[in-house]
């Protein structure tokens, strides 16, 4: 895509993003919503039906030949998604538990995929009122009130030996992460709820790793992915291997991990094994 229409399309996502967030907030604020268990027995509330019609409405009416693939639509075939040069994928709250129990670590995910490869990755984290946003080749930057900065990983004083920030899951036991890292490095905690905010803080140099075990989609990851490449980090299946993007029949991730500074040995670090 010409760099004109790469800008034109970030500026739309992240317009789309903050009204869906603010719209999430204003519910979440009221504590006024009703839940509901999907077929998968995942949680999902009228604040994601909510942000999902804002967030499809505005890009259908901007962008009417790009398709969009949503947690909370009907997802097409493969057949059919593999005819599309480009798309939008959207997860209009990542961080659904998280909204459910009041921490605050939700957001609002909108990625344009190109080709099978992330090239716009918009968050928008309501409470935080906190826009992170990047394009493939532009660096990563973030929004919030009074700060507007391009954001980057955490740069280790000694990759091999410094203390290892770990973003880890409030809704994980601690053990389950702790078990498939190396025993010889000293590691720091962070809590945090949403897979794309363990991500971002990442991003912006808060954490160094987030290890994600368990079922994920590809939207979880897409806006992600974009943002940590460009603040200099990466996204890998947790056996290092690429995620993949409208390539399968199942959109869902393998467990992945986010990794910050490129200098880290990761791969002696994480020492994965699939349960």
């Amino acid at each position: 895509m010409p760099d004109a229409e790469v800008d034109e399309l970030l500026q739309l996502a992240k317009r789309v993003a903050v009204e869906a967030g603010q719209a999430v907030l204003a519910i979440y604020d009221k504590g006024d919503f009703e839940s509901y268990q999907k077929d998968d027995d995942s949680p999902v509330t009228s604040a994601d039906y909510l942000a999902n019609d804002i967030i499809n409405q505005r890009l259908r009416e901007a962008t009417p030949d790009i398709p969009i693939l949503s947690e909370e639509n009907q997802h097409a075939s493969l057949a059919e998604r593999q005819t599309w040069d480009r798309y939008w994928l959207i997860d209009p709250i990542d961080g659904t538990q998280e909204f459910i129990a009041r921490s605050g670590d939700f957001a609002v995910n909108i990625a344009l995929i190109e080709h099978n490869e992330p090239v716009i990755g918009v968050i928008f984290w309501p409470p935080g009122q906190s826009l992170y946003y990047a394009s493939k080749g532009q660096g990563a930057y973030k929004e919030s009130p009074g700060e507007n900065r391009r954001i980057h990983v955490r740069k280790l004083q000694d990759p091999r030996q410094s203390t290892v920030m770990i973003a880890i899951s409030r809704r994980q036991a601690r053990s389950k992460v702790m078990n498939r890292l190396c025993a010889k490095r000293v590691y720091q905690t962070l809590p945090l709820g949403s897979c794309s905010l363990k991500a971002c803080f990442i991003a912006e140099g808060k954490a160094d790793v987030f290890m994600r075990l368990g079922i994920t989609g590809e939207w979880d990851t897409g806006a992600c992915q974009c943002i940590v490449s460009e603040a200099g980090g990466q996204i890998l299946a947790a056996d290092f291997e690429p995620l993949t993007y409208n390539q399968r029949n199942s959109l869902e991730n393998p467990d992945f991990v986010v990794m910050g500074d490129q200098r880290v040995p990761w791969r002696d670090i994480i020492q994965y094994h699939k349960e």
